[in-house]
């Protein structure tokens, strides 16, 4: 939750437009819908190699199908490191 300078909850409008959007142009990162940081948080955290269930519980999703499904996406990075894991498997 996230709360305003007086302690009442933030209107989500106020957070997208005072908050998140100018921070995204600060940046210089293109537009996301805030929704989008979930995908992110779990892309991020499947690729570190943490199980696709425990992500599951933290995103409260209530099966592990709808993380991996539509939640995750595959990166590069997921893709080198299937290839070292194929060519350790071949080497050993």
């Amino acid at each position: 939750m996230f709360s305003s300078e007086i302690g009442t909850p933030i209107s989500p409008s106020n957070l997208l437009n005072r908050s998140f959007r100018p921070l995204l142009r600060r940046t210089g990162i293109e537009p996301i819908r805030f929704h989008d940081l979930r995908h992110t948080a779990a892309t991020l955290l499947l690729e570190q190699g943490m199980h696709p269930k425990i992500v599951s519980e933290m995103l409260g999703h209530s099966t592990i199908a709808i993380t991996l499904d539509l939640y995750s996406h595959v990166t590069s990075a997921m893709h080198k490191q299937a290839a070292e894991a194929m060519e350790k498997i071949f080497r050993d």
